[in-house]
């Protein structure tokens, strides 16, 4: 179970004359509502009206007709795990599978922590301590800078400029790791490092301690030189939720804390919008792929500060906000055109979702 909290004010009334001790009342603590988990083997999942919410249900259908026009395949809004909102579009239903693309990075992301948690590797070691030297063509100084970490936060120094490939010919040296962050499919090698460390496959790890606990669908297919995760929207909601939920489920604190809280704030100081493959809004620059530009303000302005994402390409998104309880879950075809993760379509939904839930 888990409980958020707030605090309020503790007014005392009395029929006897105040000291001046009283003039400050006390406060207490009590929680807030708890935060739903849908059962692991079962499709019933409990829901939340925008009524109960005191949402403004005149914006839902503008909100469900532009989502349509951007070729979105599916839509879920969870608040604190009940959902609020699922809608499928264009022939897509509850059960079509659909892929994550790079938002599945973020999968990456939690079995990363989860096996260093169960004292498999430490994100600080060189990745070479797991793989062996020469999966770059880096001369071998150059190889042993980098790190679990760098792979994480996409400071790996490798060229970005080559593909998809992670053959060691296509790894190749640009910069010292740590000095330059470039948004690469050499993470990709952080599924090897697991495999190699654990004695499993990606695949039965994965489902081991993650697909599995928390009652996910779907499976990592390969495309273009790397594996792409497919799923049914549910499953990337339940995933959202798991992260809204600080790594847990239920009682069972699946991805340690610690390393989740690391994973959702800036990881180094070169995109500040960028945790461990998680993008973080609100920051006051960013950086994004297939530049070394920096650009000045929030990664997407109209949506709030706190939140934070996993996106892919052709628009997969699953936005988490922490201060208004919600995960949001959109998949589907480009909203305009092709991209590698940010795209205009993420500003013009949250102007949509506000003039909704505001």
């Amino acid at each position: 179970m888990s409980i958020k909290f707030k605090i309020i004010p503790f007014l005392i009334l009395a029929l006897f004359t105040c000291s001046s001790e009283d003039d400050n009342p006390p406060t207490v603590i009590i929680p807030e509502e708890e935060i739903y988990f849908p059962p692991i083997n079962s499709d019933v999942w409990e829901t939340k009206s925008i009524a109960e919410l005191g949402w403004n249900n005149n914006e839902l259908q503008p909100l469900l007709d532009f989502l349509e026009e951007k070729n979105t395949k599916s839509f879920m809004v969870l608040h604190n795990g009940k959902i609020v909102i699922e809608s499928y579009f264009n022939n897509h239903t509850a059960t079509s599978p659909w892929y994550w693309a790079s938002a599945g990075k973020t999968l990456t992301t939690a079995i990363t922590g989860i096996a260093e948690r169960e004292g498999f590797i430490n994100i600080n070691n060189k990745v070479s301590d797991y793989i062996g030297t020469g999966w770059t063509s880096a001369p071998l100084e150059k190889e042993n800078l980098i790190t679990c970490k760098n792979l994480l936060s996409m400071t790996s120094g490798l060229n970005d400029a080559l593909g998809n490939n992670v053959s060691p010919d296509n790894l190749q040296y640009t910069a010292d790791a740590g000095t330059r962050w470039a948004y690469h499919n050499v993470y990709k090698k952080l599924q090897d490092v697991v495999a190699q460390s654990t004695g499993l496959s990606w695949d039965n790890y994965f489902n081991s301690r993650l697909k599995n606990k928390i009652g996910m669908s779907g499976a990592w297919i390969a495309s273009d030189d790397f594996n792409v995760y497919w799923s049914n929207t549910r499953s990337m909601a339940r995933f959202g939720l798991l992260i809204y939920a600080d790594g847990k489920w239920e009682n069972d604190q699946i991805i340690p804390q610690d390393f989740l809280n690391d994973a959702v704030n800036t990881s180094q100081n070169l995109n500040q919008a960028y945790g461990y493959m998680w993008w973080l809004n609100g920051k006051s620059t960013y950086r994004l792929p297939q530049t070394q530009f920096q650009f000045n303000g929030s990664l997407i302005p109209n949506a709030p500060n706190d939140m934070y994402c996993a996106l892919g390409r052709d628009d997969q998104k699953i936005y988490i906000v922490p201060s208004k309880q919600l995960v949001v879950v959109r998949m589907g075809q480009p909203a305009d055109e092709a991209n590698f993760a940010l795209s205009g379509f993420d500003n013009e939904l949250w102007l949509r979702i506000n003039a909704l839930s505001d």
